[in-house]
């Protein structure tokens, strides 16, 4: 069973925060997931640059000098996102993921609930707690597009999961490194963790209007990628297998015994 513990010997959970060209955002943004965390388990914070041109780079670097959970990956090239939150969890220590967006909207103050609900459902090495946008702050277009997003998305999947593009969400470190990768694909992880065999669970959160720097996504980008991959996805759905294994070796669990 994977879980939060008290341990502090290393480091329960890792927040994993991808971000290109969010200078602005990066102080405020630590020092209200540290704010978050403080007083509990042994974490650490990664952030991702994802190949940044303007100052993010060095101003990272200057805040991992002051703050002893932050470390500090980069990209010499931009990614995407998909693959910077995979540098990130492949990075991690903590057998235990929290993801966030770097631009500010997503609410640090809500992972502790999604670590509690994690927690409060037994952990294990099929758990993922999403996050759902409850009140939307973004323009109507962005809300509209999403919102038809999420229904083909949620129709055509069956990922029980209503708000899969919200950044938040805590999951075991091992059951993502075993999804397959690809690009975009963290639009799709509850369908990627089902696929697996396991659960995803969602619980509401915040979500904030951007307040600074400027969103590196628009309506049309996400649309057309998002359908490319959503076929894909079902692709490897169909394919996919959840086998029940039985370990039925004499002294190791019994024959006839589920498998560990």
């Amino acid at each position: 069973m994977t879980g939060i513990s008290s341990d502090t010997a290393a480091p329960a959970l890792a927040v994993v925060v991808p971000v290109h060209n969010e200078t602005e955002n990066l102080a405020p943004l630590i020092d209200e997931i540290r704010a978050a965390l403080g007083g509990g388990p042994a974490y650490e914070i990664i952030y991702v640059d994802d190949g940044s041109t303007d100052a993010t780079l060095g101003m990272l670097k200057d805040l991992a000098d002051k703050i002893p959970e932050l470390r500090v990956l980069r990209h010499i090239a931009c990614c995407g996102q998909s693959a910077a939150i995979w540098t990130g969890v492949r990075a991690a220590k903590a057998p235990v993921i929290a993801t966030l967006d770097g631009d500010g909207q997503n609410d640090p103050a809500d992972i502790p609930a999604l670590v509690a609900k994690y927690n409060e459902e037994g952990g294990g090495e099929r758990l993922m707690i999403a996050g759902l946008r409850a009140k939307r702050r973004d323009t109507y277009i962005r809300r509209l597009s999403s919102r038809v997003a999420n229904g083909i998305r949620s129709g055509l999947l069956r990922d029980d999961t209503p708000d899969t593009g919200c950044g938040l969400k805590v999951f075991p470190r091992q059951a993502f490194l075993d999804f397959p990768r690809f690009d975009h694909m963290h639009r799709f992880m509850p369908a990627l963790m089902l696929r697996l065999g396991g659960r995803v669970l969602s619980v509401p959160v915040n979500h904030r209007p951007r307040e600074r720097g400027t969103s590196k996504y628009g309506v049309w980008n996400r649309l057309w990628v998002g359908i490319v991959d959503l076929f894909g996805v079902m692709w490897l759905q169909r394919r996919g297998s959840k086998p029940q294994v039985v370990e039925e070796t004499p002294g190791q669990g019994g024959a006839g015994g589920p498998a560990r």
